[in-house]
């Protein structure tokens, strides 16, 4: 029997780290796109998070969803998606991380996937990464855009490092910047010169088109 979007979904507001893994098997091996997998595991977290916003869902709930779906894409789907890698063409290069002092990263992870799933080349170096890194890692690999994620209020403002040091690097007029998390705001992008926010995954990848000037 067809596994259908709306079991995956439900699978995920079970709060079932098991569930959640068995619905991406079983759809997987029933040959469903690891690509439309990912959507609808998406499309359950953002249910989850518009609970939590409207006080139905505590954050109890928001960590018992996005922690298993983490692990599902990063070990099932991340795989699956990059054996068809050869056959994708790349939207652009993307360099992912979430900022120095910052160990948060199930947003980032869920960003990254949803990028490379859009058709992305993403490079995600991981949590706590230092400015210098993410410059070093956009000159190597010749990223039209760095995002960079940050959770805690103290430390949004290595954000505004990040752009300083891609100013410094001469790589301003090269890269655009994409900054988002718990603690950024649109405001805080556009005075530390940022080039985009993003507010969750899917605008995130609205967001990169846009600056790459890539229609939906």
């Amino acid at each position: 029997m067809w596994l259908s979007e709306e079991e995956i979904v439900a699978a995920v507001l079970s709060f079932d780290g098991d569930q959640i893994t068995q619905a991406t098997m079983s759809a997987l091996r029933q040959g469903r796109d690891p690509v439309k997998i990912l959507d609808d595991l998406t499309r359950a977290l953002g249910i989850v998070g518009k609970k939590f916003e409207n006080g139905e869902y505590f954050l109890v709930h928001l960590v018992a969803a996005a922690v298993p779906v983490q692990k599902v894409i990063k070990e099932i789907l991340e795989p699956e998606m990059f054996d068809k890698d050869e056959q994708r063409k790349s939207l652009g290069t993307v360099v992912l991380g979430t900022v120095e002092g910052d160990i948060h990263d199930i947003g980032k992870n869920i960003v990254g996937a949803m990028l490379f799933a859009s058709g992305f080349e993403v490079h995600d170096l991981g949590t706590d990464v230092p400015a210098e890194r993410f410059v070093a890692k956009a000159r190597e690999v010749k990223a039209s855009l760095v995002g960079g994620s940050a959770l805690l209020s103290t430390t949004v403002p290595k954000q505004r490092t990040i752009v300083d040091e891609i100013v410094a690097a001469g790589l301003r007029d090269q890269v655009k910047l994409i900054f988002g998390g718990a603690a950024v705001s649109e405001d805080w992008v556009k005075k530390i010169g940022g080039d985009g926010f993003a507010s969750s995954a899917p605008e995130a990848v609205s967001v990169a088109k846009k600056l790459l000037k890539i229609e939906e």
